[in-house]
């Protein structure tokens, strides 16, 4: 999975998402070559959440569904 930034350049590539314990653990590179591991804990995810409008939750829930927008 690919995330990337505003201009299109590719910010970081995830190759795992996994549990360890109670926490969520993000594996990737960041800019094509720096390894990152990132952990999510449950309270932090409830901050995440918390920012997140019904709109936004609807959006998420369809994103997997959804075919990607084309840049001209």
């Amino acid at each position: 999975m690919k995330i990337y930034s505003q201009d299109g350049s590719e910010l970081m590539d995830v190759t795992a998402i996994e549990h360890d314990g109670g926490k969520l653990v993000v594996k990737g590179k960041i800019f094509q070559s720096m390894p990152m591991t990132a952990k999510l804990t449950p309270e932090e995810a409830r901050k995440g959440i918390k920012l997140m409008s019904f709109s936004t939750w609807l959006f998420l829930l369809t994103m997997p569904f959804r075919k990607s927008s084309k840049k001209k």
